[in-house]
């Protein structure tokens, strides 16, 4: 049910909700904006709920207090509140206003909508809450996909979007007469290649009384704010998307799954903070760049590959996550690991180079691209045993752009195979030879990536073929993990006592350490 345009509606706005065109704002289109009050609530409960990264404090209060200065200067009455809270500033403004409806577009996040039902009985008056159209499939769209089949694929479901939204298409057929150049895009970093830096800001009055209030009141969570140049309005997130097109996605595709010491970001977009937020719809991220293909300039395999995390893969997550998870899917741990997190995960204090290098760059921008959050952090996480749940904590505490719809199918399904299946169809776990493929990081390791036992064995392969050897009947069925658990069966009993020993000295030292 809608109200009249004549009853007094306002529109309460989430921090991940920062579109002028978002649901519960268009919904109201047709009056003035001096006819539609608007609330922003700057919660100190959500910014205490976890560990957050610094920066993803203040780059989400940042662009809270932009966006809301933007709808002020449009018309709108704005009411920006710091509170510990949600119930008592909505019960405040509903009254000041004299409102008959508040409206909300729906929360991304399950935990945040659980928390919004429970606000219901609390109002002074009802809340309409709508559907959230900062994704290209509706939740409803894709169990509607879902329901029937045999097996959840995202590419299935990737071929599916390109023809209903007719992105990279020729008549009933892909451009280029296929749906997928991964094959193309698995290029090892070059020594001595250069990439374009950022687009970065620096920080105007608006952030930098964000950032000293985070400094003051959140100076004891993760990472540092040095540095920081995120954009935080939506001008700003259009620029960083120009300069991603001109500068960086004609390379991105071949290099897309590189990684390199002293490089953070290659040839990657950065702009999931921004989708993520609302500055940006997923829409015009994809048009941008099939326009730029159709230009001219930008190889169809890195067009494609740049489409398909935004069109297959993002769509995918949230759609599985809207499918799965009231069926308790944060909790599933399909094999049983119990290991607590261990601590160089938030020092960076490591001898392994990767697990370094990458654990710093996050504390530094609370970033990695999706290479190393897969096949070093979730990798090596996998294969030691670590419990998924500390896991998913860690990385919803330390990414910029984590909320639970991203980290819960990302770390659970796709990263730790927890879910047995149920997101993809084999672990990523993989030993030091990928790594020391697709990197740079062995060069300057005090392991070997070669060996599996002995004072010199990377830890990724002592615990990759102990991975294998305590879950050799979980993992048998799976076809995909025949030839590997071959190759294992022809190990000499001997190494496999050396790997297992070899593996729990490990965690003994890193438990005592």
């Amino acid at each position: 049910m809608t109200v009249p345009p004549s009853s007094p509606t306002g529109v309460w706005i989430l921090p991940d909700q920062l579109h002028p065109q978002q649901a519960a704002l268009a919904s109201l289109s047709d009056l003035p904006p001096h006819r539609v009050p608007v609330l922003f609530i700057e919660s100190h409960a959500w910014a205490s709920s976890r560990n957050h990264h610094q920066q993803k404090l203040v780059l989400v209060w940042s662009a809270m207090r932009h966006f809301a200065q933007e709808l002020q200067q449009r018309g709108h009455p704005v009411t920006y509140v710091e509170a510990e809270g949600y119930a008592e500033p909505l019960q405040a403004w509903a009254r000041q206003n004299r409102l008959q409806q508040i409206r909300l577009m729906q929360p991304a996040d399950i935990p945040v909508r659980e928390e919004v039902e429970k606000l219901r009985s609390v109002l002074p008056c009802p809340l309409l809450v709508l559907e959230n159209n900062h994704f290209l499939w509706t939740a409803r769209q894709f169990i509607d996909w879902a329901l029937g089949r045999k097996r959840l694929l995202l590419e299935d479901f990737y071929r599916q979007g390109r023809k209903r939204f007719r992105i990279l298409m020729d008549g009933s057929q892909p451009l280029g007469g296929r749906w997928n150049y991964d094959r193309e895009n698995r290029q090892p970093p070059q020594p001595g290649r250069r990439y374009p830096p950022p687009l970065t800001f620096p920080p105007d009055a608006i952030t930098q009384a964000v950032m000293e209030k985070v400094r003051r009141r959140y100076g004891h969570h993760f990472g540092s704010l040095e540095g920081f140049g995120w954009a935080v309005t939506r001008t700003q997130a259009l620029q960083v998307l120009e300069d991603f097109i001109q500068h960086r996605l004609p390379y991105f595709g071949p290099w897309q799954d590189a990684m390199q010491a002293g490089e953070d970001f290659l040839y990657h977009s950065l702009l999931s903070p921004y989708l993520n937020l609302g500055l940006l719809t997923p829409h015009e991220v994809i048009a941008a760049a099939e326009q730029a293909y159709h230009r001219g300039g930008i190889p169809l395999p890195s067009a494609e590959g740049f489409i398909r995390q935004i069109l297959g893969w993002r769509e995918y997550l949230r759609g599985f996550y809207e499918y799965q998870m009231p069926n308790g899917y944060a909790q599933k741990n399909f094999f049983g690991h119990r290991r607590p997190l261990p601590q160089f995960f938030w020092t960076g204090e490591t001898d392994m180079a990767c697990l370094r290098h990458t654990l710093g760059q996050i504390r530094r921008h609370g970033y990695a691209h999706h290479i190393q959050r897969l096949m070093v952090l979730s990798n090596f996480s996998l294969i030691a045993g670590i419990q998924p749940q500390a896991v998913e904590a860690w990385f919803h505490d330390v990414f910029i752009d984590s909320y639970d719809w991203v980290m819960q199918p990302n770390v659970i399904g796709m990263g730790l195979f927890a879910d047995g299946g149920m997101l993809s169809t084999k672990p990523y776990a993989a030993s030091a030879q990928y790594i020391c493929k697709m990197s740079d990081y062995c060069r300057r390791c005090r392991y070997n990536p070669s060996e599996k036992v002995g004072e010199r064995a990377c830890p990724f392969n002592t615990f990759y073929w102990d991975f294998l050897l305590r879950h050799r009947s979980l993992l048998l069925p799976l076809g995909r993990m025949k030839w590997v658990l071959a190759h294992l069966d022809r190990l000499q009993p001997g190494i496999k006592a050396q790997i297992q020993a070899q593996a729990a000295a490990w965690w003994e030292s890193t438990s005592n350490a």
